[in-house]
């Protein structure tokens, strides 16, 4: 079965041209959808002196803008509409439409007024959408010999994706670059060999790896190409804090940063980790002074080994460490613990974080 060019636009299938009220559209087909759950409830808020004049239009990937329809012009989510685009104009499919918008624009801070917004001109018709799958067609031949050209011009850049316009008057080279690129001369090349107009986009390693998409090492597809679309700064701090070996190859997602889901807990770590006492602690037993040697947040466990015998590990419920604690400070010495302890073992490898922690640092000048 051939591949589905259209899914990065969240098509079912290739749309056809002469079909009428063809519904390609899937929610579930492409990242950044809008179900709309506000559809089955009565709004109020949403009445006639409203006039919501404004649809959510998706194009490629996660790229979505909104604009303003006709007031004559009825749409629903799904329907293949042509609109602004400079030049030309471009062909899109509704994501959203109704109250939904509404709330979409008070999120992102826009405004329902002003030249900002741009205009829905019609539903796109069938040369339209003839032209636009050609368009299409063509994008993975392009990319390929795209990149042909930077090879030639020795470039030190990577094309990763590229984007027709839905009039194939214009197209988008997505681009990853450690540093400055001068494309003066690839932009003459494509020019040349592409007949459109060209626009050079940088993008970062997050965001191209939410646009070629794969299967993380949790054997799922990754957050950034399904639901993902704020990428915020991720330190090692996180790793520290969750207690996680410093492996690179461990922490490192498939665009070589640290993974996005080291965020995802962070904060509750942070919340437990309040009820832990500073890890310089000593246990003062009758057995002798404890020192603190690893920690389990989730499980609320501390453990410790003994001054003068650093290979045997008591790993301690946290109660029982605060309790430990209070004695210590009314001059009380706990009992020994092995009697303390959920259990006891030979030290292994719990901490090897010192011989990892160079290679955890290119991380953290990235």
């Amino acid at each position: 079965m051939m591949n589905n060019i259209f899914e990065s636009r969240g098509c079912k299938y290739v749309p056809k041209s002469f079909a009428k009220n063809e519904k390609i559209f899937s929610q579930s087909c492409c990242k950044m959808s809008s179900y709309d759950w506000l559809a089955h409830f009565e709004q109020p808020q949403c009445s006639k002196t409203d006039n919501i004049n404004i649809v959510e239009v998706r194009f490629k990937n996660n790229k979505c803008d909104f604009f303003i329809k006709p007031n004559d012009l009825s749409l629903e989510v799904g329907d293949i509409v042509a609109v602004e685009a400079s030049p030309g104009h471009d062909i899109g499919i509704v994501n959203a439409v109704g109250c939904i918008v509404k709330i979409k624009l008070k999120s992102k801070k826009k405004s329902t007024t002003g030249e900002s917004i741009k205009k829905l001109y019609r539903r796109a018709k069938a040369s339209d959408i003839d032209k636009w799958i050609s368009s299409v067609e063509i994008e993975e031949s392009t990319k390929m010999r795209s990149r042909t050209f930077a090879s030639d011009l020795n470039l030190k850049m990577k094309i990763s994706d590229v984007e027709f316009q839905g009039d194939k008057t214009k197209a988008i080279f997505y681009y990853t670059a450690d540093e400055r690129v001068d494309f003066r001369e690839l932009i003459k090349c494509f020019a040349e060999a592409f007949s459109v107009r060209v626009e050079m986009k940088q993008i970062g390693v997050r965001q191209e790896a939410s646009r070629i998409g794969g299967i993380g090492s949790c054997g799922r597809e990754l957050c950034c190409s399904t639901w993902l679309c704020s990428f915020k700064s991720v330190s090692t701090n996180a790793a520290r804090t969750q207690q996680l070996s410093l492996n690179p190859q461990k922490l490192a997602g498939q665009c070589s940063k640290l993974k996005c889901c080291l965020n995802f807990e962070n904060d509750l770590y942070i919340e437990t980790l309040k009820e832990f006492p500073h890890t310089s602690v000593k246990l003062l037993t009758k057995s002798g002074n404890a020192i603190f040697q690893k920690i389990d947040i989730l499980k609320k466990v501390m453990w410790f080994a003994y001054e003068n015998d650093m290979e045997t590990l008591y790993s301690v419920p946290l109660q029982k460490v605060n309790e430990i604690i209070d004695m210590n400070k009314n001059g009380i010495l706990a009992d020994d613990l092995i009697n303390e302890a959920i259990e006891h073992t030979t030290k292994s490898n719990f901490l090897n974080y010192s011989n990892e922690e160079d290679d955890i640092n290119r991380f953290d000048k990235k």
